[in-house]
């Protein structure tokens, strides 16, 4: 009964905390009886004694008041300067990718056996024999894959799976293109806010510090690291250990900072498991294999999943032609099973196309069966892959070469063209029966 007024006790009033002790005290009369209750207050010495300590119990309660009131004034501080964008379940950047149900089970498998258990219990066949690994472990764990892989997805499904456990710490996505989430300027201060929040243990001395020097927090990262995890979480010590997960690594807006987290991550050695994924962009591999990581992570490669596209596009397609009305009359299976792997080979095992087109047949003012064919090709009206001109468009734009990218995409779309122009004239010539080089001449 009393741990549940506790939280009552310490944040009342003295004419509360009374009453709080009145219900506890209340129910113990009837049991004790006059004779005992006599027995506690023989002479005034005790008496004298019994209200000294008392008066011991209102200044450590007290005490415990000021505390918890100078540890709620850190957390709002703290809350005010954080990316609250960044953080999975973040109503901000509603809706996150999720893994398809049913698909990356095995990786997502993986990620959990390495979260949940201690450096020492994890099986080195259950993450090399699987994956290749040579690097022979610890606390950090790099998750790697070309863009559109399905990583964030990934992560996400990942924060879900740890929340539930209990063992999350906290995370950061970062997203290129985003004022708030392409820089790192809040990332430990964001990380230790989420601490915070979900380890009690580390509430008050995170919160305390913060309430000590409210500029720590926009601090250069490498402080924010000392002072709000390093340091507050030195001694945090617990059989269920937590993770904390950090997406996008690459869309941190520069690679020097991107190579600095990595620095900073590895040199502080909190007590707690990273999990970052990232392209695997040659400054940030090369940090990986670089003497300070020797030796001290795993990496995971986000390999091609045709089984796990498939699946997810026949779900997607199944959904489609329920919830749209106007494909009652058309049969199923909905599409054949040939243009469904014609639409799986096309996506070469990467959920990012598989995902583009379905959005873009999934679109209510459209008939389904016509958006297909405009995926297909038999319809040039429209373009459902906007979204991937962008995020190559991003790809090349992001290149420090620029000088060298130029005269590589010129002599490609050069040969590309020829290519096509090439053919076109050998069809033409065939039809009325004359060699190319004649008519190239």
């Amino acid at each position: 009964m009393f741990a549940a007024l506790l939280p009552l006790f310490l944040s009342s009033t003295a004419s509360s905390r009374l009453e709080c002790l009145q219900i506890v005290v209340n129910p113990l009369l009837p049991t004790l009886g006059p004779a005992t209750i006599r027995q506690w207050l023989i002479t005034s010495a005790e008496a004298e004694e019994v209200l000294a300590g008392m008066a011991l119990e209102l200044v450590l309660v007290e005490q415990v008041v000021v505390a918890w009131q100078d540890g709620e004034r850190g957390i709002e501080i703290l809350h005010r300067v954080v990316a609250v964008e960044v953080i999975h379940d973040s109503a901000e950047s509603y809706p996150q990718p999720r893994c398809h149900p049913e698909t990356r089970t095995k990786i997502l498998q993986d990620l959990c056996e390495w979260a949940l258990d201690g450096v020492a219990r994890r099986s080195e066949t259950s993450i090399r024999w699987h994956y290749g690994c040579e690097d022979r472990g610890g606390p950090i764990l790099w998750l790697y894959g070309p863009a559109g892989a399905g990583k964030s997805a990934i992560m996400q499904s990942l924060c879900g799976d740890l929340e539930t456990a209990g063992q999350l710490g906290g995370s950061f996505f970062f997203k290129c293109g985003h004022a708030a989430c392409s820089n790192a300027k809040t990332l430990f201060a964001t990380i230790a806010y989420q601490l915070a929040v979900r380890v009690p243990c580390l509430r008050a001395p995170i919160a305390q510090i913060v309430e000590h020097d409210p500029s720590i927090a926009m601090r250069t990262i490498v402080v924010q690291m000392r002072k709000l995890i390093s340091e507050p979480c030195r001694n945090y010590r617990s059989r269920r250990p937590v993770t904390i997960l950090i997406d996008g690594l690459d869309e941190c807006e520069e690679q020097d900072i991107q190579v600095e987290i990595l620095r900073i991550i590895r040199h502080s050695s909190p007590p707690f498991y990273f999990i970052i994924a990232s392209r695997p962009e040659a400054h940030i591999r090369d940090m990986f294999k670089s003497p300070v990581y020797a030796g001290n992570y795993f990496s995971l490669n986000v390999e091609q999943s045709f089984d796990d596209v498939r699946k997810y596009l026949s779900d997607e397609f199944s959904r489609i032609h329920h919830e749209h009305s106007i494909m009652a009359k058309i049969p199923r299976p909905w599409p054949s099973f040939d243009i469904l792997e014609n639409l799986v080979n096309k996506s070469s095992g990467h959920f990012i196309y598989a995902a583009t087109i379905i959005k873009f047949i999934d679109d209510k003012n459209y008939w389904p069966t016509q958006r297909l064919a405009v995926v297909l090709g038999s319809n040039s009206q429209g373009s459902p892959f906007g979204a991937l001109d962008q995020l190559y468009m991003d790809i090349l734009t992001s290149t420090p070469r620029q000088s060298e990218l130029i005269p590589i995409l010129g002599r490609n779309t050069v040969t590309i063209a020829w290519a096509a122009f090439h053919a076109s004239v050998t069809i033409r010539g065939q039809s009325f029966h004359i060699n190319p080089p004649c008519i190239i001449s």
